[in-house]
């Protein structure tokens, strides 16, 4: 597992919505731990990659990415486990593969007790671009901004599993908005 933390303690994270995103994979399954401030701000407080042998057995393969990721939830209890949906391409065998590395995430959360939201590529590059066709650059460039990064987050992988937290954070946000104006309509 690489990991680049950026915070320690979890009684730090209080007063925060703490989110975890997942991008699913067998090889390399990304994630993004980010909080919403009191005061409304984005901030990492971990990125990175669970990677895993290529010629290991299957079964042990998610059992790595189950471990990993129930570390990171122990060591940052998130609120929330953002995971993106899996998108069916032609290759059916990386589908599949795929939505194995889903299975694992969800039962982290499951065993966790967390609650998981699902967001489809489309909806987590509309998110945070405003633009649901963006390219990678363009959603790497967003990340880097919205959370006033010196650099975007490396691999690949990891920046996506941030997308998909920050994705979450701001539907969070925008519900919130809309509560709020429904309250004020009665």
């Amino acid at each position: 597992m690489t990991s680049h933390l950026q915070g320690r303690a979890t009684s730090q994270y209080q007063d925060e919505l703490v989110v975890l995103g997942i991008d699913p994979g067998t090889a390399s399954t990304g994630y993004g731990v980010v909080a919403r401030t009191a005061q409304g701000d984005f901030r990492l407080l971990a990125c990175g990659v669970v990677r895993t042998e290529p010629g290991q057995a299957m079964h042990l393969r998610l059992l790595e990415i189950f471990r990993d990721l129930e570390a990171i939830i122990e060591e940052f209890q998130p609120h929330v486990m953002a995971v993106e949906e899996l998108f069916f391409g032609r290759n059916v065998t990386t589908a599949i593969s795929v939505g194995q590395a889903r299975g694992a995430a969800l039962l982290a959360a499951a065993v966790h007790g967390l609650t998981v939201a699902e967001y489809t590529p489309a909806a987590i590059k509309q998110a945070l671009t405003g633009y649901g066709k963006a390219d990678k650059a363009q959603m790497q460039q967003m990340v880097q901004h919205i959370l006033e990064l010196d650099q975007i987050p490396r691999p690949d992988d990891a920046a996506d599993g941030v997308a998909v937290a920050l994705c979450h954070l701001q539907q969070a946000v925008y519900q919130a908005a809309l509560t709020e104006t429904e309250g004020e309509g009665n």
